[in-house]
C-alpha cells in the first residue's frame, strides 16, 4: 500500500510519537510511506532511518497554491493508495490536491465541539466533500462528527491513538523539591489553562476535601486568572503553582492520582495517558474521550462535568486512602497496554484503509 501523509513534524518527540508510530510501524511491514512536512523538522532523520521517505512541504495557509500543486505532483508521481491529512492547514490543501485522483483521502479529527454544517470553513476540512474517510481519536469525538457530515457515516470511525509503556518509563521527581514526603498525598493537574479545561471548578472542589496531607500541584501556562481562587481555598497552603515543566511525566510518576477537571473540549487526553503509562490513576470527567480511557471504580473516578461537590469527593476518596490509589494505578497500567497500545492502532488503520480501498 502507498500511503502519504501530510502532516506537522515540528513539535516534541514526546507528543508526536503516538501519531509516528503509525507509520513507521507500517513501513517496518513493507508499505511505502512518505511523510510531507516541514523540511526543518529535527525528526526528520529519524522517520528517514525507520524506513519513511519525508518530502518538504508545508502550508502557510489553509488554502496554499504552492503546497496544492506539490501534494497533485507526488500523487501524479507515485500513484498513491492513500492520502492520509492531520490538521486544519493540511486537510484542506489535502483535499483539493486530491481532486480528479482516485486516491482515498483520510482526514484525522482529535477534539469535540467546533464543527458546524452553518461554518464555511468546516467545508474545507472534515466536511470538504472530497473526503473519503474520517479518522477520530475516541468514540466521542465520532459521536459528534457523524452528527455534522453529510455522506459516509460509515466512514467515521473510532481508532484511538496507541501507546508503548516503554515511551514514558521516567524516574519520580523527587518530593522534596516541593516540600512534600512519602505520607502525604500528592495529586496533579497538569494543562494550558483555557476556560474548557474547568480550572475554576477544581479550586471549588477542594472545599470538599477533608484529608489534611492531601496536596494539589498545578502544573502548566495560564493559570493567572485563578490565582485568587486558589487563595480562596481552605487548602491554599497545599496547593503549589509551579507553572510550565518540562518533566510532566516525572511529576505525574511521583504523584499518587492526577486530576482532569475539564468541562469541554476534550478528544483522548493525553495527560490521562502519560499517568495511566506511569501508573499513576486518575479522578476525570465525564466530557470527551476521557470516559474512554478510565473504568470508573477500577482504574479511576468518573464524575459528572462541571459538578465541583462530586469531583471533590472523589478526589478525597483516594486522599484519604493511599492503598486505593496504589490498586487503581496497577490496573490503570494494565488497561493502557492491553487496550491502547500501538499495536492495535496500526491494525485498525490497516483495516480502515482496506474497507476504504474496496470501495
Amino acid at each position: 500500500m502507498k500511503i502519504l501523509v501530510c502532516a506537522s513534524y515540528l513539535h516534541a518527540w514526546n507528543s508526536l510519537r503516538p501519531e509516528a508510530a503509525i507509520f513507521i510501524e507500517l513501513a517496518r511491514q513493507g508499505h511505502q510511506v512518505t511523510i510531507m512536512t516541514q523540511g526543518e523538522s529535527e525528526h526528520v532523520s529519524k522517520l528517514e532511518e525507520c524506513g519513511i521517505r519525508v518530502v518538504d512541504g508545508y502550508p502557510k495557509r489553509k488554502v496554499c497554491f504552492d503546497t496544492i500543486k506539490k501534494i497533485r505532483h507526488e500523487l501524479k508521481t507515485h500513484d498513491y493508495d492513500i492520502c492520509y491529512a492531520f490538521n486544519s492547514k493540511t486537510i484542506p490543501n489535502a483535499a483539493f490536491a486530491c481532486i480528479g485522483f482516485k486516491v482515498k483521502l483520510v482526514v484525522y479529527r482529535g477534539t469535540t465541539g467546533g464543527l458546524y454544517r452553518h461554518d464555511p470553513s468546516a467545508y474545507l476540512t472534515q466536511l470538504h466533500p472530497r473526503v473519503d474517510g474520517i479518522v477520530c481519536v475516541s468514540e466521542a469525538v465520532r459521536q459528534d462528527v457523524v452528527k455534522r457530515v453529510w455522506k459516509n457515516k460509515d466512514n467515521v470511525v473510532t481508532i484511538y491513538k496507541g501507546h508503548e509503556l516503554d515511551w514514558y518509563k521516567v524516574p519520580p521527581t523527587e518530593r522534596s523539591e516541593f516540600g512534600l514526603n512519602e505520607d502525604d498525598v500528592v495529586a496533579i493537574t497538569a494543562a494550558h489553562v483555557r476556560p474548557s479545561k474547568g480550572i475554576s471548578v477544581l479550586l471549588e472542589a477542594t472545599k470538599y476535601i477533608t484529608a489534611p496531607n492531601f496536596h494539589l500541584i498545578l502544573a502548566g501556562s495560564g493559570y493567572e486568572p485563578h490565582f485568587d481562587e486558589m487563595k480562596a481555598s481552605p487548602m491554599s497552603e497545599r496547593i503549589h503553582y509551579i507553572g510550565h515543566r518540562t518533566d510532566i511525566p516525572s511529576i505525574m510518576c511521583m504523584a499518587d492520582f492526577q486530576v482532569q477537571p475539564s468541562i469541554s473540549g476534550e478528544g483522548l487526553p493525553r495527560t490521562i495517558v502519560e499517568a495511566m503509562a506511569n501508573g499513576t490513576t486518575s479522578v476525570v470527567t465525564t466530557t470527551g474521550g476521557a470516559p474512554e480511557l478510565v473504568v470508573d471504580g477500577e482504574t479511576g473516578y468518573i464524575v459528572p462535568t462541571g459538578d465541583a461537590k462530586a469531583l471533590g469527593e472523589a478526589m478525597d476518596k483516594l486522599a484519604q486512602d493511599k492503598a486505593k490509589c496504589t490498586t487503581m494505578s496497577e490496573a490503570a497500567k494494565k488497561r493502557l497496554d492491553e487496550s491502547f497500545s500501538s499495536r492495535v492502532t496500526v491494525k485498525k488503520h490497516l483495516e480502515f484503509f482496506e474497507k476504504l480501498l474496496k470501495q
